[in-house]
């Protein structure tokens, strides 16, 4: 594998200064420390608690599933850190931005909101059940009926085999929007991921079920093959055939920590574990050099936008729980995880040579390409400082042990749930368009641009609001 630890240098850089964050990899107290500052840094960047503003949004060039990842990460850090600072501030977000049918479908995203979308602010309230984060009050909507109400509503969305593609969700919720035309394997990871965790923390194996479902028309459609890439997507006027075959570390991510999710659920089960060891495999193979995740899609070239500087994030925190999970994947997915921290901490050097980009994060901003460890790259942003901080707080996990494991309803989980949340299709879908009459509505990821494969090349496809 291109992953070997031996030539990065693991030791030395566990231990070594790192500029103006200095952190010492062996130290519980010097991760939660270094990731504290990390963490403070990326609050900087929110403004929904300001006077004035919306709870629960980012400012410009942000999207709104992007702040959902954000305080999702926030759920995590103050569950591995102990570290209640940003929990009012999450717990606001989290209930502002729910909607009035409760189901992360807030009206006023309705011109940017894909399946994908909604499924990033679902997987926080889920992290929310999961982590046992303070429960909302009795009349509030609660974590785990949230993320219920979220996969009940995609179930109404999916296509059934009789329609384009054999099936899956597309990329975007409403016809009006750029991208409904579109399916992708984000937005089915998030099916795909939802539904194993609502599986395992509730025991109904109608979750498991759907969760094979997606899975299998996953391989299908091949958007998954059999060496477990996981491409991007593709379009539904040729019923899927001509896939985009860009390469993302967040569609690795979920769909290896929903298998792992599966391989706990159904007690090592071996066609799990062979999924799990599969994707794990591939993703290392592939997006990992001398033990540091790449953005192969985008990072060599500069091009990676404000969208997939975030995705390397999401992978640490997949590898991560998919390690406490499944724990025979824990002794190859830990070490890659405290090597990526250490670099990713290395980018965080503070020390910029254009202040004004930092937009006020100055001494606390970390860079995008891990790869250049202490050749810190100048750019910055939500993206980048929230996957630093998840590949440092996900270093305090105790060698993949289960001790830290999400909780279930039978292991201490208090969330209330509601099995019938969330509005019908009815309600919530606005009239199809004629070319897909009796097709029901589905979508994908909400990105600033999503490359499309057509005729051997591609185009982007901008995403409006």
């Amino acid at each position: 594998m291109r992953s070997s630890l031996q030539t990065v240098g693991i030791v030395g850089l566990l231990a070594g200064v790192i500029n103006a964050i200095q952190v010492d990899f062996t130290n519980d107290d010097s991760i939660k420390e270094g990731a504290s500052t990390v963490a403070y840094g990326l609050l900087k960047y929110y403004t929904g608690n300001n006077t004035g503003d919306t709870p629960g949004n980012l400012p410009d060039p942000y999207f709104w599933w992007e702040c959902g990842a954000m305080f999702g990460t926030l759920v995590d850090y103050w569950f591995y850190t102990g570290d209640d600072t940003y929990n009012d501030v999450t717990m606001q977000a989290l209930q502002h931005q729910v909607g009035d049918d409760k189901d992360y479908m807030p009206a006023n995203q309705s011109s940017t909101l894909g399946n994908d979308d909604q499924g990033f602010w679902a997987m926080a309230a889920m992290s929310a059940a999961e982590n046992n984060f303070p429960n909302p009050p009795s009349d509030q909507p609660q974590w785990l009926a949230l993320a219920q109400a979220v996969f009940n509503e995609y179930v109404g969305r999916w296509e059934d085999a009789k329609n384009v593609c054999g099936g899956g969700l597309r990329w975007q919720i409403f016809t009006f929007n750029n991208g409904f035309n579109y399916k992708n394997s984000i937005s089915n990871g998030c099916f795909f991921n939802i539904a194993s965790r609502l599986a395992r923390y509730t025991g109904n194996q109608t979750y498991a079920d759907w969760a094979e479902t997606v899975w299998d028309w996953m391989n299908e459609v091949q958007f998954m093959d059999a060496q477990y890439n996981i491409y991007d997507g593709a379009g539904v006027e040729q019923d899927c055939k001509q896939i985009s075959k860009s390469q993302w570390t967040y569609n690795a991510g979920i769909y290896l920590h929903g298998a792992a999710v599966l391989y706990n659920y159904t007690d090592g089960n071996d066609t799990w574990k062979q999924r799990t060891e599969g994707l794990m495999t591939r993703t290392i193979d592939y997006f990992f050099d001398n033990g540091i995740v790449v953005e192969r899609a985008c990072e060599g070239s500069g091009l990676c936008d404000n969208d997939q500087q975030s995705f390397k994030g999401y992978l640490m925190r997949w590898m991560a729980s998919a390690a406490q999970l499944a724990p025979f994947t824990s002794n190859t997915l830990m070490p890659l995880i405290m090597s990526c921290a250490a670099a990713a901490a290395q980018q965080c050097s503070g020390s910029p040579t254009n202040p004004a980009a930092f937009k006020g994060v100055q001494g606390t901003a970390c860079g995008f390409s891990w790869a250049k460890q202490a050749a810190f790259d100048g750019l910055v942003g939500v993206g980048e400082q929230m996957s630093a901080l998840s590949a440092m707080q996900y270093t305090l996990i105790n060698n993949g042990t289960t001790a830290r494991a999400p909780v279930t309803a039978d292991t201490g989980g208090t969330s209330v749930g509601d099995v019938s949340a969330g509005a019908s299709n009815e309600e919530k879908m606005p009239p199809l368009a004629p070319i897909t009459a009796g097709e029901r509505v589905a979508a994908g990821f909400a990105t600033t641009a999503i490359v499309f494969s057509l005729l051997g090349g591609s185009f982007f496809v901008m995403k409006e609001g």
